[in-house]
């Protein structure tokens, strides 16, 4: 808030000297929660000295000021401090979350609301979203998840999970929550939202956790979801997590997670369709982006496949894991999935498939073109024996199909094991096709860069020359070869400058 006296008397001079920024203590950059409040009760105290002394003072709100393209524009626009939020780390924010939400919700018909994250770090348990709604962050502002259990309620498991994935029975909530949703924006002017993982992670190795870890968002049974311009931090397990849900786009994104964190996956569309995911850096201790469609027997009866997915100009690493997993939950079917511009650095696997005998499913019209991998274990792998079922109700006799996998302009350096393309006895991995690879083996590489094992298919112009199983050239007409295949996409929603101005 800025005051000023608008009639000259002395006393003005005593105002100026309490607003005024007082230098601060060597070492010292910062003025504490505490510095800042002591100083707002000195001027609203000085203000009433001086209207009692029948002096003219006017008084005027600051603003925050942004914009950003989104395809809507919102009615109603609101700081989560107007709802009780304090930003001093400490204080925990999820009943102000939860008046603001409910707030908005009634401009849900009336053009839609937004919720505005000034400065601050904001500590939060979770939270659900509403219809026709944005969360914006400010640069300077942090979400902070909160580290006490209780403030992540528990929910049941996904219906084509069947259980929690990391423990029998329900599961925490993640922080931010959405269902049955329509027309939902997160973004900001690269804010951060930190789940403070650590306490999480510890509590998994240690056996202390008696269910599911929650994520950072998950959105759930909605369509027209845009997540873009935000720093993602320290999830407790997976980062990003659309499920049963369509027209998705992500999209300038920074997911950081330390590389030895558990599960801590970047982004994982299970059983969705119409996914772009585009312009993101991820650091995870698990996979880069894993898209999945459910788990043994739960998935096949969910029966919604991941479909029409399109990933582009996507780095990331991973020295556990992939930069693009399939699977391994992918019993609902994974299709109509292309990659391109994928840059991978010191990661065990640039692309990975993974599945097993009991998943049955499918994974097809997989398309990868132009993408560079250094420092890998594997190039690539596909593996039929992946194992980890929900429970033992699962159906041995549910075998995968895996087929129609295209992988073209593939340019690896120092990599361990060329391919490691493991099918299954009774139902091999078929139709194949690699072409226009070179990979530069490490100088302790394997001595066979390629362990091939029921499977079929082509190639034209790899190296190290390939299995033999691969050896046979792709003829004209091969329509599974990756220049024959154009993406079924929905037209894109065009999008408006949106600008707002917030009184603080």
């Amino acid at each position: 808030m800025q005051c000023k006296v608008l009639r000259p008397i002395n006393i003005a001079s005593a105002f100026t000297a309490i607003t005024a920024e007082k230098p601060k203590p060597s070492g010292s950059s910062k003025i504490t929660f505490f510095e800042m409040e002591l100083k707002r009760s000195h001027v609203l105290l000085l203000l009433g000295c001086l209207i009692l002394l029948g002096v003219k003072v006017e008084c005027l709100k600051g603003s925050w000021s942004f914009s950003y393209l989104a395809p809507s524009c919102r009615a109603e626009s609101v700081s989560i401090a107007e709802y009780g939020g304090v930003g001093d780390g400490t204080t925990v924010n999820t009943e102000a979350f939860r008046r603001a939400i409910d707030h908005l919700s009634e401009f849900s018909e009336k053009g839609g609301g937004q919720l505005y994250i000034p400065p601050g770090r904001w500590l939060t348990g979770s939270f659900n979203l509403t219809n026709h709604f944005t969360l914006y962050l400010h640069k300077e502002a942090v979400i902070l998840g909160s580290q006490d259990l209780e403030d992540w309620p528990l929910i049941p498991p996904l219906p084509s999970y069947g259980r929690g994935r990391d423990a029998a029975g329900p599961r925490y909530s993640s922080l931010i929550n959405g269902y049955n949703l329509t027309d939902v924006v997160i973004t900001g002017d690269n804010g951060t939202i930190d789940g403070q993982g650590a306490i999480w992670w510890q509590k998994f190795h240690q056996k202390k956790l008696k269910y599911t870890r929650g994520y950072l968002v998950e959105l759930m049974y909605s369509t027209d979801i845009k997540i873009s311009n935000l720093t993602f931090l320290n999830s407790p397990a997976w980062n990003l997590h659309p499920v049963y849900s369509s027209n998705i786009l992500i999209q300038y994104v920074t997911i950081l997670a330390p590389l030895d964190s558990p599960n801590t996956d970047g982004i994982d569309p299970d059983s969705c369709s119409y996914v772009r995911i585009e312009d993101c850096y991820v650091v995870s201790g698990d996979d880069i982006v894993a898209i999945k469609s459910g788990w043994d027997e739960y998935g096949i009866s969910f029966g919604m496949p991941s479909q029409h997915i399109y990933i582009r100009r996507l780095v990331g690493i991973s020295p556990t894991s992939a930069i693009i997993a399939l699977g391994s939950e992918m019993s609902g079917g994974i299709q109509d999935v292309r990659a391109e511009d994928i840059y991978a650095i010191n990661s065990e696997a640039g692309i990975r498939i993974k599945t097993s005998p009991g998943r049955g499913g499918f994974v097809k019209d997989i398309f990868v073109n132009r993408m560079t991998m250094v420092n890998m274990k594997w190039a690539f792998t596909m593996t039929g024996s992946y194992g980890s079922h929900p429970d033992n109700k699962y159906n041995p006799n549910a075998l995968p199909a895996v087929e129609r996998i295209s992988y073209s302009n593939i340019v690896a350096t120092n990599v361990s094991v060329a391919g490691k393309l493991e099918g299954i006895a009774k139902a091999p991995f078929k139709d194949i096709c690699l072409t226009n690879v070179t990979i530069t083996m490490a100088a302790k590489a394997k001595k066979y860069p390629w362990n091939c094992t029921y499977i079929h298919g082509l190639s034209d112009t790899v190296y190290p020359q390939p299995c033999s199983l691969l050896e046979e050239k792709p003829a004209e007409g091969d329509s599974f070869c990756a220049s024959r295949h154009e993406l079924h996409t929905r037209e894109e929603n065009s999008l408006q400058q949106c600008s707002y101005s917030i009184r603080h």
